[in-house]
């Protein structure tokens, strides 16, 4: 009696993530990749902020398949992808002729929060990648400008007060391949140069990612968290030919809280992109991270130190030559004098908790 043949698992369906904060770049980039061949569709999502609601379109080559108002029970990206992405993208790989999804979600979301909830729930489909397209253009201006998305009708739901540099600096940061639309020699590319890690790959012209490259491999989720994690922060650096600097600011001494708050402004504020990490001496148990971007900066006590003392260390990214040297001053303002650092963190026990409203109560945990 002959053997009878299992029959045969179909691989998972790769899904790519594409991430934008303009929807122009990010649809004709979608359609582009659309266009190459048969079986790929688009899942994206926009906000209707009239509907209070997501709006869920499936596209495909030939057109719209799907549009549809989602309903959720809280307006955020987590709840987004968990309620609606994830069966839609169980459903949507079960067709036997898609062969692979590019999946948008709405503009200005994080990356890093869109693959971290998707991750878990993998099976018949496999996050291939995570991609952002940008306009070098526009970058300097996206990046280091004082718009908020709001003020460009991209913020993800009410009571979203990211700036737009905030919000492209992440997607940036996270994605295993960058797109930019625009000449390779603009302003906007020696910036993005600054930002981007060694292992992520540039691509100029939003036509070339090809679907194969795009839905070929495999989504490295640990690399795109550690490039996001301020304590492990680097200085890339890149060409100056249009003025672009970057400072890494380091220390083994803490910041001085009230000095923290004087010399803020003249730290994180202006045309900066800044992340790192710090600590102040009345909370030494707690590694505080400090991300900035378009004159906004985001301070909290993030992480618990290990058995040694945290050190300081921020990276700034800016365009303007005079900020340079005022963000190097007010660094070395706001850390403790070596007088004070000698002294020891005795004298600190029991110290008025300045930084309480941003960095939340001493002894919260972390």
């Amino acid at each position: 009696m002959s053997a009878i043949s299992p029959k045969p698992v179909a691989p998972p369906v790769p899904v790519a993530v594409i991430t934008a904060i303009d929807p122009v770049l990010r649809d004709v980039l979608v359609g582009s990749l659309l266009l190459e061949g048969e079986g790929l569709l688009a899942l994206r999502y926009e906000v209707d902020h009239e509907a209070a609601a997501l709006r869920r379109l499936v596209v495909a080559a030939d057109g719209v398949r799907e549009d549809e108002l989602v309903e959720l029970d809280h307006p955020c990206v987590s709840c987004a992808m968990r309620e609606d992405a994830v069966p839609t993208l169980r459903r949507l790989a079960e067709r036997r002729e898609v062969d692979g999804i590019l999946l948008a979600p709405p503009l200005s979301a994080d990356p890093a929060t869109v693959v971290g909830t998707l991750h878990p729930h993998q099976g018949d489909w496999e996050l291939a990648s995570s991609r952002a397209v940008a306009a070098s253009g526009t970058a300097r201006e996206d990046l280091l400008g004082d718009d908020t998305l709001a003020e460009r009708g991209a913020q993800w739901a009410d009571g979203d007060a990211r700036s737009v540099g905030e919000a492209l600096a992440a997607q940036l940061e996270h994605a295993d391949l960058i797109v930019l639309d625009g000449d390779p020699g603009d302003p906007g590319t020696e910036l993005v140069e600054h930002l981007r890690a060694p292992e992520q790959r540039l691509l100029h012209g939003l036509h070339a990612l090809r679907a194969g490259e795009a839905l070929g491999g495999r989504h490295d989720r640990a690399a795109g968290l550690r490039r996001r994690d301020a304590r492990l922060v680097e200085p890339y650096g890149g060409p100056t030919r249009h003025g672009t600097w970057t400072l890494d600011l380091s220390s083994t001494r803490p910041f001085h809280p009230e000095r923290l708050l004087e010399n803020i402004e003249d730290l994180g504020g202006g045309e900066l992109r800044g992340r790192g990490r710090f600590w102040v001496p009345d909370r030494p148990d707690s590694i505080c991270q400090w991300d900035g971007a378009g004159g906004q900066v985001s301070i909290g006590a993030v992480w618990r130190a290990g058995r040694d003392l945290p050190t300081t260390r921020i990276v700034v990214t800016g365009i303007r030559p005079a900020d340079a040297g005022r963000v190097r001053l007010a660094f070395g303002r706001s850390l403790l004098t070596e007088a004070e650092w000698a002294e020891g963190l005795a004298p600190w026990l029991g110290a008025p908790d300045r930084l309480a409203p941003w960095l939340g109560e001493r002894d919260a945990r972390v």
